[in-house]
């Protein structure tokens, strides 16, 4: 067995069972024990697993740091994570086998990635952490573009107008954003707005994973109009005013009950 793959074997049997020796994982990918200690190390060393003595655990999501993501990516990745958690998972559900899907760098769509690992997509990616962690755990094919990879917004981005992005086209883009209002998707960082609006335009539906908070942010800058968003996927802590605001410009609304296994844990 390739080593990306059996990697990949590995993680989704910690992901089922929690925990395993080497003994046991030995036995499931009918490896050597060196070879699965050497998994080990590399995996964990890329925050991936943690090591524990004579085997492994998954690492819980809420616990995952990544090289390439600055503190505020973090932060933001364990707010409303039970909100979050449902928010993605709802949107993978609307995903086809052999479809072509764009996703971008925020912290509700990088949650896909739990839910995309037995799907069979083709999907173009902005954010270096999904990439990474979509090719360790799935059999997805993964797209990126060239670029300068920005820690802190945890996007690559091209400075030049003709790259990859502009040879895909994808039926459905998945899109977080900073905030929404009655003028549109908001964001506070120039840097997001360049990288946003290339993938955007290749795409010919936008659907929005929102979680509630994000009706009462306020920022400088609009990436676009209700007008080019076909679908919003919210909690049910969205107010009605926020609901009907939406639904008022053509937009489809989709609240999710959150991940109260999730919810419950945050609060011990």
């Amino acid at each position: 067995m390739v080593n990306h793959k059996r990697r990949k074997g590995l993680l989704k049997l910690l992901a089922e069972h929690n925990a395993a020796s080497v003994e046991q994982l030995v036995d499931w990918l009918n490896s050597s024990p060196a070879t699965v200690r050497r998994d080990i190390v590399w995996l964990a060393e890329r925050n991936l697993l943690t090591r524990t003595r004579g085997g492994a655990e998954d690492l819980p999501q809420k616990k995952r740091t990544f090289a390439l993501s600055g503190e505020t990516f973090q932060n933001n990745l364990e707010r409303y994570s039970a909100e979050k958690r449902a928010i993605a998972r709802y949107a993978t559900d609307m995903c086809a086998d052999g479809e072509t899907i764009i996703i971008n760098g925020g912290t509700t769509t990088y949650m896909m990635v739990a839910f995309l690992a037995e799907k069979r997509l083709k999907i173009l990616t902005n954010s270096f952490l999904m990439a990474e962690r979509l090719l360790m755990t799935s059999e997805n094919e993964i797209i990126l573009p060239g670029g300068k990879v920005y820690r802190e917004q945890n996007v690559i981005l091209s400075p030049f107008d003709n790259d990859i992005t502009q040879h895909h086209y994808a039926a459905k883009m998945f899109m977080g954003v900073y905030g929404l209002s009655m003028l549109g998707l908001m964001e506070v960082d120039p840097i997001l707005i360049q990288a946003e609006k290339r993938l955007i335009s290749q795409t010919e539906e936008l659907i929005v994973l929102a979680d509630s908070s994000k009706f009462a942010r306020k920022a400088g800058l609009i990436l676009c109009g209700l007008n080019r968003v076909a679908c919003v996927i919210t909690d049910t802590g969205a107010s009605d005013a926020a609901i009907q605001m939406l639904e008022q410009a053509g937009v489809k609304v989709i609240t999710v009950t959150p991940d109260n296994e999730l919810k419950d844990s945050a609060k011990n």
